[in-house]
């Protein structure tokens, strides 16, 4: 392996620290000591398997002492409404430069936050519909959706003399559709699901999973309330009582002399079901919640969320509701068409941001996309665009896998825009695992060898040639290529789509082979996840798994989620003979000082807040007397340290023998996650992660599911891993599934037995199929992008 000075590139050597961001004994989260020195002004990719430290070194250590030390410029009071920042665990770190961070995880699911919002797009529209709309109706807020009507009167006291008070009436114009308040969309609960009207509650009326007759926090309350007759056929209660039974708000009432809360039915199904994460919800749970509830567009607003008066004033017979409902590149040309010199600033400026959207290969966007349906490579370059455009130079841009849900062809596109942001004089760092973005790369940074406790140490610094000569995990992948399978597999059936139209598709005609591996792939934006998660019915055998954030507390982790601690705690009950909510962090075992949150936080008013270690159990999250019972020398603390691959083999044998939990752990293990550690928070996970934490999960359920459905689930996988993702879908396969792949990873297109390739384009110029067929076919004929890249890499 290279000498970090045999590695060091001389035309990179800087011999000043100013040319260096020189990081010294950093020990944040699995970082064992790393000291490295990063040139400023170039591009640095950090490399290494998932779990190695890429993420703590860049963004936990290096970004995260960067706005740290941005934020202590701010006064106390300013510093009060900013999130708390504590000081990375790290010797020496100098040398920085204003870090911006544009990392992958999805953009808020406010209903009201669009693609528009997010950006600079819809303030700059609303200006312009505001100077040249017709009729003009008001300021640039009545044209927004997230601005309401106001109207107040008042009185304004003068103590002048004897004059009297002055009556005022105040008014706000504001743009929002009253009806669904700015969202677009209507929610509808579907009264027929919940209950059946021809009984009484008595009766057993209720349809919803779980309520039974003898529970007194559902049935019962309802039965006792008081408010309405429990031996009535529902369809028969009067208007009152159907009113307190559907809609009623939180009352205290009495039932069996127990004070219980009665609220309507409605709220509380939102609060029992809908606050809750479907993905974590039991099967005939999540199928419930599917059959209840509708979503539809807003009849008074048609879904553009704005109110009449927005909608009536428009520039050359367009309005502000059908700009933001064009594709991006669409609405570009009708800006550039617009000659106005009293607002030309305003033109050139949201012609800059929309031709940037283009230039990032995000043209076939509209504006009022809602930003929480956008992937986490979209959501990423959409935050890009501010970038882009900025004057700033010698700044860090930190970037979180930016060739994330690209097609190949497109990584091109990016590598381009990463180097002109380094062109500009800034220093641009880079989490990433693709061959194709790693060899654009100034500098290398290699972590490892391992994940988790294995890795957290440099193994290689230097050039993209330097770390392909070095014998480093990375290097000895850098340039793996995946062979097309000998003979694919004959589907056992076909699963079909017709007419399919869901946003960008024209009128699809498919059949999806089932009891194969199938990749539904085609260039961003090209119809592929409208037409696999718009069309495919979310039926029973059907597991859809994508990359959507974990809905849990920062209590929630690998263990509680996948249900783990359960066999786990009833072992260490067994063994100990004592109750298994003991080792509970959220029940009996959790310290009293920490309430098991393993943190103090303390609240310092106009400063900021602090979240220190808890003092009395040191972190661990348990009273002192539950880490005094083991399980096979560990104690309940210890364990939920362990990574996944540790914590395997412990449970496998020995005393503390348990197949219950060595079987979930193996399903971890097998969907690339041995590196996490049992007790991680959640909200630590990147959406890869996220991922393959819920496929483990779902491959331990019981039932009928037969189709598996994975968007992009080499997302956050390093090179070495792909192989045994791949190892992972042939056994979901050869167990009896059939598993459709959303992926642009030409070794998982290689290894399929069926590609479906949508295209030609983007937006209105894809949403068709342009090849159906085996691997071999769409190498050999090339008839499509997709066709002459993997090709391309086939035969590198």
């Amino acid at each position: 392996m290279a000498t970090r000075a045999e590695a060091q590139s001389p035309a990179l050597h800087v011999a000043d620290s100013h040319g260096l961001i020189r990081v010294h004994g950093a020990r944040e989260n699995n970082l064992k000591d790393v000291s490295v020195e990063i040139p400023k002004r170039r591009l640095t990719v950090f490399t290494g398997v998932s779990g190695s430290g890429k993420s703590s070194l860049v963004f936990d250590t290096i970004a995260a002492e960067s706005q740290r030390l941005i934020n202590e410029t701010y006064s106390a009071f300013v510093q009060g409404f900013m999130p708390t920042l504590a000081r990375p665990e790290v010797d020496v770190l100098d040398g920085l430069t204003t870090a911006i961070s544009v990392d992958q995880q999805r953009m808020g699911g406010d209903p009201r936050s669009t693609v528009g919002t997010a950006t600079d797009a819809n303030a700059m529209l609303r200006i312009l519909f505001s100077r040249l709309g017709k009729p003009h109706i008001g300021p640039p807020g009545a044209y927004s959706f997230n601005t309401a009507s106001v109207k107040a009167s008042g009185a304004i006291t003068v103590e002048r003399g004897d004059r009297k008070a002055v009556k005022a009436t105040f008014s706000r114009t504001g743009g929002m559709c009253t009806h669904c308040e700015g969202r677009g969309k209507v929610s509808d609960i579907d009264l027929t699901q919940l209950y059946d009207d021809t009984k009484s509650i008595a009766e057993g009326a209720f349809t919803i999973p779980g309520w039974k007759s003898d529970n007194v926090w559902t049935v019962g309350i309802y039965a006792e309330s008081g408010f309405l007759d429990p031996n009535k056929p529902i369809r028969r209660f009067t208007k009152k009582e159907m009113q307190d039974f559907l809609y009623r708000e939180p009352t205290k009432v009495k039932v069996n002399g127990v004070n219980l809360t009665y609220e309507g039915l409605i709220p509380k199904i939102h609060k029992s079901f809908l606050s809750k994460d479907k993905e974590a919800m039991q099967p005939h749970i999540r199928a419930f919640v599917e059959r209840a509830v509708t979503f539809t567009a807003c009849p008074q607003c048609d879904g553009t969320r704005l109110s009449e008066g927005a909608r009536s004033s428009k520039i050359d017979k367009i309005s502000i509701a059908d700009a933001c409902a064009m594709e991006i590149r669409d609405l570009a040309e009708w800006v550039r068409k617009l000659n106005e010199p009293s607002v030309a600033p305003l033109l050139t400026a949201l012609q800059g941001t929309l031709d940037s959207f283009t230039e990032i290969g995000l043209g076939y966007l509209s504006l009022d996309r809602p930003a929480g349906t956008l992937s986490g490579g979209e959501a990423q370059r959409v935050k890009m665009i501010r970038h882009l455009g900025s004057s700033l130079t010698d700044v860090t841009y930190v970037f979180d896998e930016p060739t994330i849900g690209l097609h190949p062809h497109d990584i091109q596109r990016m590598n381009s825009l990463l180097l002109r942001l380094r062109d500009k004089g800034n220093t641009v760092l880079v989490v990433e695992h693709k061959p194709e973005a790693i060899a654009i790369a100034d500098h290398v940074v290699d972590l490892g060898p391992g994940a988790g406790t294995q890795g957290g140490t440099v193994c290689f610094e230097g050039t993209v040639e330097g770390l392909r000569a070095s014998d480093t995990v990375t290097g000895r992948h850098l340039d793996d290529r995946a062979a097309l399978k000998e003979t694919v597999r004959t589907p056992t059936g076909r699963l079909a789509i017709r007419g399919a139209r869901a946003n960008n598709l024209q009128g699809v005609d498919v059949d999806i082979p089932l009891g194969v591996l199938t990749v539904v792939t085609g260039v961003a934006g090209s119809g592929k996840s409208s037409l696999v998660h718009g069309s495919i019915p979310a039926e029973e055998g059907v597991i859809s798994v994508d990359q959507t954030p974990i809905r849990g507390s920062r209590r929630s982790n690998p263990a509680t989620y996948t249900g783990l601690l359960d066999p786990i705690r009833k072992a260490f009950a067994k063994a100990n003979s004592v109750k298994p909510a003991l080792f509970s962090a959220n029940s009996e075992g959790a310290c009293p000082t920490c309430n098991g949150a393993g943190i103090i936080y303390t609240d310092l008013a106009m400063m900021a807040g602090v979240a220190t270690t808890c003092e009395d159990c040191e972190g661990k999250r348990f009273q002192a007397s539950v880490l005094e019972y083991h399980l096979g020398g560990r104690d309940i603390s210890e364990i939920l340290a362990m990574p996944v691959t540790e914590a395997e083999e412990f449970f496998r044998t020995g005393q503390a023998h348990t197949p219950a939990a060595h079987k979930i752990l193996k399903r971890l293990a097998d969907v690339g996650l041995g590196y996490l550690s049992l007790g991680q928070p959640l909200t630590t996970l990147s959406g890869g992660e996220r991922q393959r934490l819920k496929l483990a999960t779902h491959m331990s359920e019981k039932g009928s599911a037969g189709v598996y459905v994975l968007d992009e689930p080499t997302t956050g996988l390093h090179l070495a891993d792909i192989e045994h993702l791949l190892t992972l879908l042939d056994h979901l396969v050869d167990s009896g599934k059939s598993v459709i792949v959303i992926e642009h990873h030409q070794a998982v297109m290689a290894h399929a037995d069926w590609i479906i390739d949508l295209g030609p384009g983007a937006g209105h110029d894809g949403g068709q199929i342009v090849f159906e067929g085996t691997p071999n076919n769409l190498i050999t004929t090339r008839s499509t992008l997709t066709g002459k890249h993997l090709a391309a890499y086939i035969n590198t």
